[in-house]
């Protein structure tokens, strides 16, 4: 007795406990099912820290020499590092390093930490801060965008209510990995000192320094201890206000006290003057939050979601705070999109099933079996640690038309032997276990094609891990349960079907009487036969080679992120005009819900000639574009604004870029020559800009920047007893928004910044108003005696290193139909074509760079698949050759998946690969039940091999067309995919349906051709052994 047999019988004689047995199972998939985490994809990130720097005042090539080199030599030493990027612009360095997938990031964050401590050491003395990190991808889109504004309120003040009362409290949030705070106006002091006001009483800005520095302190002072109490001292020791400052007597003429009032103007300013931010038309603040790489996004928005009615019970009144844009609401959509995808795919096939057995009994048993099935591999998710995700709902989805396989094949069987007049508890027992074998070879073949997933590797093998082990588990649940409670039910409710004498012959007769005709030409001609097989061999493997390849495709998550570039030399306020006229067209776009952005070095922004933009759109349906195209429709009416530039790109849930880019892909060169890389990376971009494949095409070297030199004369100042010290310290006291002091607060620190007077502050002529102090004399020295301007020179705006050598990145978006196989492909050409020298190394970064990795491996997954199909089947019928047969119905599978991608214009992306891979493993089922069948025909009953297949196929036909159909009808409504995330799950239903639609109409005719030619091959003689099976000597 087989193990299935004594399974089965034990179920249908025990049906109890086998409900019973049942019911706790659905239990347990239901309890499930709501604790799932809810993510938009399997957890796939690379670990990411970014770390940055300040040193107010500093160009970006003091910045990149003092600050991002010290540190990327320190953070070089670390294991497990893949990129180091960073970008050095006036007064800031960001450094984004990544790692690799396994290495966890808060081990990376410590060593991180140890690298700035000893880097510390080689850093500039009047640094502010050391550097600080924070985990989090910096091209990663927002979670959650918050704008506060308020009527009536200062901007310095809302500022102050933002940081202290807003963004603290929700940066502790788990999973919160960095608020940017744009358009943040910190309260600060300013020391607007007047030059020729200072050099007529004999004073400098040095002097103004100190006098601040000293006469503002926050320090101990003790305590009385007397005999009977003790007392705490305190002085008014730290003065908070302008006035306080203004009243600061800081030297004597003639006998008067010289108040800082009398040379310099004090006003309660802000600490960065030059930023702006707006949410929708009016001037505000956002918070800019972005999770941690591996949060869960959903829960972690729900948290923020919960404390915010608590923290916004804290701001006073006229603070508003609203919700700007929250990634959840398409991620929630989509999920509920693939739910309902589901649903119609179970009610598809059950429709299916009703129409071909005809019979409620049968039809409710494979209902009953498809949805303990499915409920519970929820329970198995959960205990493996997964998460409800397009992925595993789409691999759910999918397995949906596996898991009615096995129950239509044993129910059908059942069926069978009913008609054949036999009990309902023998029908039962029997139909199980006959077809027992055959239900755990088409599914262990099944599983063997997901094998290879699980070996990918990189970012695509961690993606897609997820997808199999969910499609495995729900089809090995399915096989338990197709073989237990299948023929329990069946025993107990399927009645043997009545036939009416002159009834007509049902739809499932008529079609078998057409195949009949079919088939029997067919074996007439063989040789015709196998002339189509091996065309369609041919073109598979054409139309492979041909295909244009893609990586993912672009989705479209309801949310674009912008950034702009004007000309290097802009000035704040003609920044802010023309970004408020990109504002008025974005807000006019009738696809756009909200949307905020923001001017000057603030966020993730580093200059002032750059400005970022958060457009959120309204839900998919009820705008007429889809992300890609919205950007495509406004782009012509953005050009209209002179002197700007917005890069859009629509905001992807996987992200596998690091570094803030303004396009989907990236290109990065890197030479150890600053000037020569300068120079083909120009030509280079202009060389993809004159391709029509490329939109967007943008490199970030930012060279217009205007440089005013200012040339010491060291001679000159030697004989004043001057040096190069006191030169800088003076340029950098008058024009650096310099800190020079800070006051303290129970709640924040504020700086006092000192500076020249605002109408001195832009022209290099008021640097003749500059008198230095000689330390041999005393006497005034003027600044022209020792030093003289230059003129300006144009350098470059920020300066970007890639792994410690000078970088430059070109960011670009693909035209619509252009895969990205072909945009590789164009970009090597390019280079060749201009001549591009050696010295200069280029690389793909990314989502390109992880495309470039996984299509090397693309053609040996599809052969890792079938010879583990092979393999298994090889195994479970002991033979060499049968398995070719069943394999050979695949070549038509992979040329029907390929027409159809062709023909809806798609592209072969990662999707479809699994589209292809699930076509492995759906396709060769056909092959299997007929094979099966005739084996056991010439076996037991003797029969010739061509009368065995002959038999097979038409006893056969009808769960076989049943099963396509379940699954043709599951993968359907994803071909036909609408609403949110579709375009990550059309691919796949496409290539599903394409490959089992053309397979089918072949298959049927070519597989017993070909199981009849390699019968006539491989077994000429064929003694029959005493236990009456076909000896296999292969």
């Amino acid at each position: 007795m087989t193990r299935s047999r004594s399974l089965s019988a034990w179920c249908v004689d025990h049906p109890v406990a086998t409900v019973l047995l049942t019911f706790a199972l659905v239990l347990v998939g239901l309890i499930a099912f709501p604790r799932l985490p809810v993510a938009p994809l399997p957890e796939a990130e690379f670990p990411t820290i970014q770390v940055s720097a300040q040193l107010p005042g500093a160009s970006p090539d003091t910045m990149a020499s003092s600050v991002a080199t010290p540190l990327e030599v320190q953070f070089s030493a670390i294991p497990g590092m893949t990129q180091m990027t960073s970008s050095s612009a006036l007064g800031s360095t960001t450094l984004t390093l990544q790692f690799t997938l396994n290495k966890s990031i808060d081990t990376a964050a410590q060593e991180v930490q140890a690298a700035i401590n000893t880097a510390s050491g080689k850093l500039p003395k009047d640094m502010p801060t050391l550097p600080t990190w924070k985990k989090v991808n910096p091209a990663d889109s927002p979670v959650l965008i918050l704008s506060i504004s308020s009527l009536q309120m200062p901007g310095t003040e809302l500022s102050d209510y933002v940081e202290t009362l807003l963004a603290r409290q929700i940066s502790q949030i788990d999973g919160v990995g960095l608020i940017n705070i744009t358009g943040q106006q910190r309260p600060a002091i300013r020391v607007q000192a007047s030059a020729d006001k200072l050099a007529a009483i004999g004073l400098t800005l040095a002097d103004i320094r100190l006098a601040i520095q000293q006469t503002s302190l926050n320090l101990a002072k003790g305590a009385l201890y007397g005999p009977s109490s003790i007392s705490t001292l305190s002085t008014n020791d730290q003065l908070f206000d302008a006035d306080e400052y203004g009243q600061l007597i800081v030297s004597y003429k003639d006998g008067a006290p010289v108040q800082l009032r009398d040379v310099a103007r004090v006003i309660n300013g802000s600490e960065n003057d030059y930023v702006q931010a707006w949410s929708g038309h009016q001037p505000g603040l956002n918070l800019v939050i972005s999770r941690q790489p591996g949060a869960n996004i959903v829960d972690t928005v729900d948290r923020i979601q919960a404390a915010l009615p608590g923290l916004q019970a804290m701001l006073p009144a006229s603070v508003e705070v609203t919700v700007l844009s929250d990634r959840t609401k398409t991620i929630r959509a989509s999920l509920h999109e693939v739910e309902i995808t589901l649903l119609i795919a179970v009610l598809l096939v059950i429709a299916v099933m009703a129409l071909f057995l005809r019979q409620w009994s049968a039809t409710l048993i494979v209902s009953a079996v498809l949805g303990v099935s499915l409920i519970a591999s929820f329970a198995l998710m959960y205990v493996l640690g997964f998460s409800l995700n397009n992925l595993t709902l789409v691999a759910i989805v999918v397995a949906v038309g596996f898991v009615v396989d096995d129950a239509i094949v044993v129910v059908e069987n059942i069926h069978r032997h009913l008609e054949a007049g036999e009990s309902m508890r023998d029908a039962a027992i029997k139909g199980a276990s006959e077809i027992g074998f055959t239900v755990v070879s088409i599914s262990f073949s099944l599983v063997a094609a997901f094998i290879p997933l699980l070996f990918m590797g990189g970012v695509v093998g961690r993606l897609f891990k997820e997808f199999a082990l969910t499609a495995t588990s729900t089809i090995m649940i399915s096989v338990v349960v197709s073989l237990t409670l299948a023929p329990t039910l069946a025993a107990l409710f399927m009645r043997a079907p009545v036939h009416q004498p002159d009834a007509k012959p049902g739809f499932g007769e008529r079609l078998l009487a057409l195949y009949e005709k079919g088939l029997k030409r067919a074996l007439a001609h063989q040789r015709l036969m196998l002339g189509i097989f091996a065309v369609t061999l041919g073109m598979a493997i054409a139309g492979y080679v041909l295909i244009p390849k893609g990586f993912f495709p672009v989705q479209d998550t309801g949310f674009v992120l912008g950034t702009t570039e004007a000309a290097s030399d802009i000035s704040f306020p003609d920044m802010t005009q023309k970004h408020l006229a990109l504002a008025e067209i974005i807000g006019n776009d009738p696809a756009v819900q909200a949307f905020s952005h923001a001017v000057g070095v603030t966020g993730s922004n580093q200059t002032i000639a750059n400005g970022r933009f958060w457009i959120a759109l309204k839900d998919r349906g009820e705008r007429d574009v889809s992300a890609s195209e919205f950007i495509d429709r406004i782009r012509p009416q953005l050009a209209k604004v002179p002197g700007i530039v917005l890069y859009l790109r629509a905001g992807q849930d996987i992200n596998l870029s690091s570094g803030p880019s303004r396009s989907q892909y990236q290109y990065v060169l890197k030479s150890n020559d600053g000037p020569t890389l300068t120079t083909w990376t120009q030509r280079l971009t202009e060389k993809l800009r004159a391709n029509p494949a490329f939109r967007d095409l943008s490199n970030d070297l930012q060279l217009g920047g205007s440089i005013t030199h200012i040339s010491i004369d060291r001679n000159a100042a030697a004989r004043f007893g001057l040096t190069a010290t006191d030169v800088d310290e003076a340029l950098y006291d008058a024009f650096g928004q310099r800190q020079v002091n800070e006051f303290q607060t129970e709640t924040n620190q504020y700086n006092v910044i000192l500076e020249v007077d605002a109408q001195q502050r832009g022209k290099a002529e008021s640097l003749n108003y500059f008198y230095l102090r000689s330390p041999l004399t005393g006497d005034m020295v003027p600044l022209s005696a020792v030093a003289k301007v230059d003129a300006p020179v144009s350098g470059p705006l920020s300066i970007s290193h890639d792994g410690m050598f000078p970088a430059a990145n070109l960011s670009f978006n693909l035209a619509p139909g252009v895969a990205l196989g072909d945009a590789v492909l164009m970009l090597d050409q390019a280079k060749n074509d201009i001549g591009m020298p050696s010295t200069i190394s280029g690389n793909f970064q990314g989502a390109a760079q992880a495309f470039q990795s996984s299509l090397a491996s693309q053609p040996w997954l599809i052969l890792a698949a079938l010879v583990a199909v092979y393999i298994i089947l090889g195994v479970l019928y002991e033979s060499f050759v049968h398995p070719l047969t069943i394999i050979s119905t695949l070549p038509s599978a992979g040329l029907g998946a390929l027409l159809m991608l062709w023909i809806c214009g798609q592209d072969f992306s990662i999707m479809a690969l699994i589209g292809l891979v699930l076509l492995i493993g759906i396709v060769k089922k056909n092959g299997i039940l007929m094979i099966d069948f005739a084996l056991d025909a010439q076996r037991t009953r003797g029969l010739s091999p061509e009368e065995a297949i002959y038999q097979a196929c038409l006893t056969r036909f009808r769960p076989i067309i049943m099963t396509t159909l379940a699954a043709l009808l599951g993968a359907l409504p994803l071909m036909l995919g609408y609403g949110t995330g579709a375009e990550l799950r059309q691919p796949l239903g496409i290539a599903v349906v394409g490959g089992l639609l053309v397979s089918q109409a072949l298959t049927l005719f070519t597989t017993p051709v070909i199981y009849l030619w390699l019968e006539r091959l491989f077994h000429r003689s064929k003694p029959i052994t005493e236990a009456g099976h076909a000896r296999s000597d292969y």
